[in-house]
């Protein structure tokens, strides 16, 4: 299966880390989230045009409009803004570097053949992780995880290259192919790298931690999709467990995935890449999610990353989520995560 070379989707975390008719307007509200009945209006994509069309013919078509279907898109409302009209909020702000600055006044016109629309969906997707973490309770009972303006460039140098920047602490998406910032899982995932750099300043200075990295924001950028197709009653026609279905339409066979969260490596299967090996992390996350529900393994799942080192192992973080499961919910779900981690045969785990 092909690869594209792209920091923080495809290399280690720790580097410098046409109008269409439109679907029915989203009406619920994610966890977390807070009614603005006069909000700004955007057309987003409903997590990615593959996923809620169930269509693996769709390609990029040098950034058409009509390249995918009007069902792929709804309306949403763009959550905590600051005042002024620009895409700037308490969670996120854009800067642009290609194009003229998104107004969120015309949000509701773009398409993926603008390149504004790629802005707007960076806010909506950066706010709508961190909102799904305020549901959890990050940032009220628990610490707050990345709960700042997180800053997000996009279409960085003209390359298709996506990564965090530890340095700067700013999200930086590509293009090339499918614009990087067209795909909900490919922008959130690079939250998550966000989110464990706030919780561990330097996280992922070791090829194990490196992986939990890579695992985390594959898993993140999985649990966000899915909670959004709950809440806002959109449709997902492709397997929950594909992650980036649409990004990976130009470098991958179908049924087009970056990567899944549910294969089945385990701790001996490791070959010191970061992205292959944290298949084996976000399997255990997987599992730990599929035995416990999403609320209480997402609260186990983050609340114990704050326990973690830099450079931490997969033993070290195993037996610290194994605490934090007891310590927040008891034996039982400590039982549950033990049990995650010992089918992907992590050492240590008991």
């Amino acid at each position: 299966m092909g690869r594209r070379t792209s920091r923080g989707l495809i290399a280690a975390a720790t580097t410098t880390a046409a109008v269409f008719a439109l679907a029915g307007p989203v009406s619920a509200l994610p966890s977390g989230g807070t009614s603005e009945p006069s909000a700004p209006q955007a057309r987003v994509f409903m997590v990615n045009p593959v996923q809620s069309s169930g269509d693996q013919t769709l390609t990029d078509g040098k950034d058409a409009a009509d390249a995918v279907p009007a069902s792929a898109y709804t309306t949403a409302s763009l959550r905590n803004l600051d005042p002024g009209g620009a895409l700037s909020g308490r969670w996120a702000y854009v800067r642009s570097d290609t194009g003229s600055s998104a107004k969120t006044s015309e949000a509701a016109g773009y398409t993926r053949a603008d390149d504004q629309f790629e802005q707007v969906m960076a806010y909506f997707w950066v706010n709508e992780a961190q909102e799904y973490l305020q549901g959890l309770g990050f940032g009220s009972e628990l610490p707050g995880a990345d709960d700042r303006a997180q800053p997000v460039r996009i279409n960085q140098y003209g390359a298709d290259n996506s990564f965090f920047s530890d340095k700067k602490a700013e999200i930086r998406f590509g293009k090339g192919g499918v614009d990087d910032a067209e795909d909900a899982e490919v922008i959130v995932h690079e939250y998550g790298h966000a989110v464990h750099n706030a919780q561990v300043p330097g996280f992922g200075t070791s090829p194990e931690a490196g992986a939990i990295g890579e695992a985390f924001g594959d898993y993140l950028a999985v649990e966000v999709g899915a909670h959004a197709d709950e809440v806002y009653g959109w449709s997902r026609k492709t397997d929950l467990a594909c992650v980036a279905d649409w990004d990976s339409t130009g470098y991958t066979t179908a049924p087009h995935c970056l990567r899944r969260v549910d294969g089945d490596k385990v701790y001996a299967d490791r070959v010191g890449e970061v992205h292959a090996d944290g298949e084996i992390w976000s399997r255990a996350l997987f599992d730990i999610r599929g035995a416990l529900g999403a609320r209480t393994a997402d609260r186990i799942i983050v609340n114990a990353q704050f326990g973690f080192r830099p450079d931490t192992s997969f033993q070290d973080a195993a037996l610290t989520t194994i605490a934090t499961a007891q310590r927040m919910y008891g034996k039982s779900a400590a039982d549950a995560v033990r049990s995650a981690f010992r089918d992907r045969r992590i050492p240590g785990v008991g």
